[in-house]
């Protein structure tokens, strides 16, 4: 498979560069005044990189190793949260990992090593390591003393890496559940630092930012086991003999591509996700759609309730319309199986968080 996704982007820029070129163009007369804005064309050029990582998201052989300029934090939040205070930044991001990460490795070796990311970074959070499987006592913002593993966990913490972010009052602003390329992790980070949580969602945010990463080459990716229209979700009343997955997605979506000629396109993940009821929906159509719980309403204006604010996003419900969980991050082949498998299982009744349950298993991650 990763020959095959090498291969594809490949041939979408050959038979796009046309088109490519009128986009870089495009953005660079827009940014004439800011080399931040310059540094985001630089991420066309990691794509094949990006995309090697995603071959293969079983768990690496090296430990992570942290950037020298995360914080060395005795865990006490509060006394963290001052201190940033202190020194003029918005607030401290709480990043939970796990040693042997290939998305943790991602994130240090693609985002953290992209220039304008780690200036504005620094300049803006103090950034402190929490270790999902840890025994370290962390006192949170409230006073409330537990285990990094317990913190984790409360805070469903399921994929790593993720990112609790703090504005300088404490207050909870942000949540990253899993790897995000550059561009949206870049737009993330601005997100909070420019105040913009205040008045609008994550989701509005990014429509107006638009970062890179979309080709307008295609139309929506098809597959043979995606229920067709209408889109009549309902289960709440009467239970459905399946469970149920939502995959939210858009036209011109690089991301999407990746998703399908990658672990979509293994026959193991086929075979599982066949055991699904399995629907697409474009996240910025005014396809109707009745959804899990009954409510009448269109593919955009739900995605807008979920807060998708990346494509693809994976939905996990129940028979009965419950949602499970949430894959709305880079997703690749071992994570994903590692998904399904657990809500297959019904794992989730005995395990209330992914997190548990992968505590108590190795074909998890």
């Amino acid at each position: 498979m990763e020959t095959t996704t090498g291969y594809r982007i490949l041939m979408l820029r050959k038979n796009s560069s046309q088109a490519v070129l009128s986009l870089l163009l495009g953005g660079l007369l827009a940014a004439a005044a800011s080399l931040a804005q310059a540094d985001e064309f630089e991420q066309f050029d990691k794509l094949d990189e990006q995309a090697q990582m995603g071959a293969d998201d079983s768990p690496v052989e090296e430990d992570i190793v942290h950037p020298s300029w995360f914080k060395f934090s005795f865990l006490d939040l509060r006394d963290d949260l001052q201190e940033a205070k202190e020194a003029g930044k918005k607030g401290i991001a709480l990043y939970f990992g796990q040693k042997n990460c290939a998305y943790c490795k991602a994130l240090m070796e693609i985002n953290f090593k992209t220039p304008d990311i780690v200036r504005f970074t620094r300049k803006n959070f103090d950034i402190i390591p929490i270790d999902i499987w840890g025994g370290k006592l962390v006192t949170d913002l409230n006073g409330v003393t537990l285990s990094e593993r317990k913190l984790a966990v409360r805070e469903n913490m399921n994929f790593t890496p993720s990112f609790l972010v703090f504005d300088a009052d404490g207050n909870e602003v942000l949540r990253l559940r899993g790897y995000y390329p550059p561009y949206t992790f870049r737009a993330a980070l601005r997100y909070v630092a420019e105040g913009s949580y205040k008045e609008e969602s994550l989701r509005a945010y990014m429509d107006r930012a638009d970062p890179p990463g979309k080709f307008d080459l295609e139309d929506m990716n098809e597959q043979t086991f995606f229920l067709p229209p209408p889109y009549a979700l309902g289960r709440s009343k009467i239970p459905a003999e399946r469970p149920l997955i939502v995959f939210f997605e858009q036209k011109a979506c690089h991301a999407c591509d990746i998703l399908h000629t990658g672990p979509i396109g293994d026959k193991d993940t086929v075979a599982l996700l066949k055991q699904f009821d399995t629907v697409q929906l474009d996240a910025r159509s005014d396809a109707p759609v009745v959804t899990p719980t009954g409510e009448r309403t269109t593919a955009n204006e739900w995605a807008r309730q979920l807060n998708i604010f990346y494509t693809p996003a994976l939905i996990f419900f129940d028979e009965r319309g419950r949602e499970i969980l949430r894959l709305d991050s880079v997703t690749r082949l071992y994570r994903l199986k590692g998904v399904m498998k657990y809500v297959l299982t019904k794992a989730y009744e005995k395990y209330p968080t992914y997190l548990e349950y992968r505590y108590d298993r190795s074909d998890a991650f």
